[in-house]
């Protein structure tokens, strides 16, 4: 199994610094978040996608992509009724998806729960043909770059919108587009009714990639979620992507966390 760290884990740190470190603890591979790129990510240009090309093959790491794409932005939308903000997402999306290819890195997560979630008094379903429509003409243009979009199903408790791996797979099968894959996470799934590991296997046709972490949004062994048995089921259903770490609690310091994260997924996916 391939392990990446997602690289705001050392946002304090330097490009340069953060991936060298990165490596150093022994993960192949890093996962950007624009944010850590830019202060304001709708700034981002080609400079930095180089930037970062340079900085990762430094390291030895390979670029997996992009995730908290919208992160830290202002004036972009997936779902409201501004037709000028859904704009602004697209036209912002399709730069990325031109950064992930230049980077060399082949996945863009698509979270953000606060450029999604519902308007008041928003219709569901116009709100789905909104998004749609927006990720549908991203991923004609990722497919030509190769470049896979994954929607990443949140909880009810991060989002209003595409809080279910149903709804998410209902998502995609309305986009209808082969760039258009999904995407798990441990923490969100520990929210679905089947419980963690029957979702797994229940969308092992569709799942892309894979965050690595835990429902208390520590790194993935330090929390309740039996860590063997997702890599059990991982490796049953023979996903052969990408886990990315991507805590959210830097416990017990950004380092220590990123270390035994590592070691732990090495253990569960050597049984």
């Amino acid at each position: 199994m391939k392990f990446a760290l997602c690289n705001e884990v050392f946002h304090d740190l330097s490009i340069e610094e953060g991936f060298s470190k990165i490596a150093e603890i022994g993960y192949k591979g890093v996962e950007i978040a624009p944010f850590t790129l830019k202060k304001n990510p709708l700034e981002i240009n080609e400079d930095d996608a180089e930037r970062s090309r340079k900085a990762a093959q430094s390291a030895g790491l390979k670029i997996v992509g992009l995730h908290w794409l919208m992160a830290k932005t202002e004036g972009l939308h997936l779902t409201c009724s501004d037709e000028g903000m859904r704009r602004a997402a697209c036209d912002y999306l399709k730069q990325l998806t031109y950064m992930t290819a230049q980077m060399g890195g082949t996945i863009m997560v698509l979270g953000s729960p606060q450029q999604r979630n519902l308007e008041p008094g928003t219709v569901y379903e116009d709100a789905f043909a909104r998004a749609v429509e927006i990720i549908r003409e991203v991923c004609d243009l990722a497919g030509e770059n190769g470049v896979t979009l994954v929607v990443e199903p949140l909880s009810p408790v991060e989002t209003s919108f595409l809080s279910s791996c149903a709804e998410a797979r209902r998502f995609i099968s309305g986009v209808n587009r082969p760039a258009c894959r999904m995407h798990l996470d441990m923490k969100a799934m520990a929210h679905e009714p089947a419980g963690t590991i029957a979702t797994i296997y229940d969308h092992r046709w569709e799942v892309a990639h894979f965050h690595g972490n835990d429902v208390n949004h520590r790194g993935p062994g330090q929390g309740p979620t039996d860590l063997d048995a997702v890599a059990k089921v991982l490796k049953e259903i023979k996903y052969d992507g990408w886990v990315s770490v991507e805590p959210f609690d830097y416990h017990p310091t950004p380092e220590d966390c990123a270390r035994i994260s590592l070691e732990n997924l090495r253990k569960s996916f050597a049984v």
